[in-house]
């Protein structure tokens, strides 16, 4: 890695001059040559006080109670988050994490004809090729089913998508879930998120594709009555065959199931709502996204959603007073024996959400509190398909003592290797930036704290992204 950060010019000017004819393409990866280059110079006039970043930081959040004897070991180190979020305690044994885009697309299909009270599903888009296809019919067959029963269901399903990759081309998620709304109006909801920093005349003269830069939709969740799929993978063939991503599976978490279904609700409430003619409709009473009155718009959407986080907040750090704080603690065989059968929590999920429009930017202010406070003998394991951190994280990266092992897609399975036009150059692009970022970690010497990784894999793509953080400490002798 240390040769391929020296010979990351040489490289870049290999790229340009694979550019000929192309004028406007290689004077777009020149101006970006360029940036990266004048970052890269201004971070090594500033790489001394990259010690002080996690000083400079801000600070972590203060946890409003004193932690107790009560709560299950484990807790208190994450126990600040939920001063900010919803605090959800869960059974590991209801948590389990699937392996493989197939495993994902069969769990769905599985979950979705079981359903019997509600389908929450929150995507980028949803693809138009036959796997698709197979997703919509197991909808349009739960449906069918819950209106011929001897006792009618009353099954909801409610997809969210964004407006813009949602509408592209002809044939497009719009025109996949039409039938579904015509058949099932009173059962279906469809909603199209559109940022409202697409809007005027920018709205007009960006074309398809490139207006999905300014703004998206970008939630992955897929609920069936009471279990939940956390993923990072969108409705597409290729997430179900051969893109590697991450799913977590939360069976039977009623209180999960319900959050996200509200957070849905609410995203869905300041979306657009597809019609059974293809056209889009406001939620009556709400600022158009686009149309309307921007800063009423946002301010409109951050209530709604913080409305639902800052309920869910109270109600489950009410239900958390009452386990672990009451004067008539229940012990786990007396909560069984009252018809609770649970098993007790041991794992506790705090959903994070990043809604900067809105100026909702909790999942950025824990992942840098989590960073900042990574102390030496921890272990930070960061994974991502598109390698370009923020400033502020490359600083906290640098700057801190924890070690830090960093998976990234290989170019080609980069999901933009092999695309035509602009989009062709992108993994080159990241190629780059991490060159940039890996010569930065070889000039503070550092390279044996910080090491990168790529994944690669015959005819795969990788869109994996997370954190995991731990500290390891020596066993005593025995």
């Amino acid at each position: 890695m240390a040769a391929a950060a020296a010979a990351g010019p040489v490289f870049w000017r290999r790229l340009l001059g694979l550019l000929p004819g192309r004028p406007g393409l290689a004077a777009l990866l020149g101006r970006l040559s360029d940036r990266l280059g004048r970052n890269r110079d201004r971070r090594r006039r500033r790489s001394p006080w990259l010690l002080l970043a996690p000083l400079l930081s801000p600070t972590v959040p203060q946890v409003t109670s004193p932690p107790c004897c009560l709560c299950p070991e484990g807790v208190h180190r994450f126990q600040w988050i939920r001063n900010l979020v919803p605090e959800f305690g869960v059974s590991s044994s209801h948590v389990s994490v699937l392996s493989s885009p197939t495993e994902f697309f069969e769990l769905m299909k599985g979950q979705i004809k079981a359903a019997r009270r509600r389908v929450v599903m929150a995507s980028l888009y949803l693809g138009t090729g036959p796997l698709e296809q197979e997703l919509v019919d197991c909808l349009e067959s739960t449906l069918e089913k819950s209106l011929q029963a001897k006792f009618p269901s009353d099954l909801k399903v409610s997809i969210l998508l964004d407006f813009t990759r949602g509408s592209r081309g002809r044939k497009n998620s719009r025109t996949m879930l039409l039938p579904l709304l015509q058949r099932f109006p009173e059962q279906v909801r469809v909603s199209l998120f559109h940022t409202p920093n697409l809007r005027g005349l920018l709205r007009l003269l960006i074309p398809e594709r490139f207006n999905e830069t300014i703004g998206l939709q970008h939630i992955k969740v897929y609920l069936f009555d009471n279990s939940v799929i956390l993923s990072g993978a969108n409705l597409s063939d290729s997430y179900f065959t051969n893109r590697q991503d991450r799913y977590v599976f939360l069976q039977d978490c009623p209180e999960i199931a319900d959050f996200f279904t509200e957070l849905v609700d609410a995203v869905g409430d300041v979306s657009l709502q597809l019609q059974g003619d293809d056209t889009v409709q406001v939620v009556e009473g709400m600022v158009h996204p686009y149309r309307g009155d921007r800063a009423a718009y946002c301010k409109a959407a951050n209530k709604r959603v913080m409305d639902v986080i800052n309920s869910a907040r109270t109600r489950q750090q009410m239900l958390h007073a009452q386990t672990f704080h009451s004067d008539s603690v229940l012990t786990h065989e007396d909560a069984a024996a009252a018809g609770d059968r649970r098993p007790a929590p041991d794992t506790w999920i705090y959903p994070l959400i990043q809604m900067k429009p809105f100026e909702i930017q909790i999942d950025e202010i824990v992942t840098e509190t989590l960073l900042t406070e990574a102390e030496r003998g921890a272990k930070v394991y960061l994974t991502t398909g598109y390698f370009n951190l923020t400033q502020a994280y490359m600083d906290l990266v640098l700057g801190t003592r924890a070690e830090y092992q960093i998976l990234l897609a290989s170019p080609e399975v980069n999901g933009f290797f092999g695309a035509k036009g602009v989009a062709g150059a992108i993994p080159a692009a990241y190629v780059h930036i991490e060159q940039q970022f890996f010569s930065e970690v070889c000039s503070l010497g550092q390279q044996a704290r910080v090491q990168l990784q790529e994944y690669w894999r015959r005819g795969w793509t990788f869109h994996a992204k997370g954190q995991f953080t731990g500290t390891w400490r020596p066993r005593s002798p025995s």
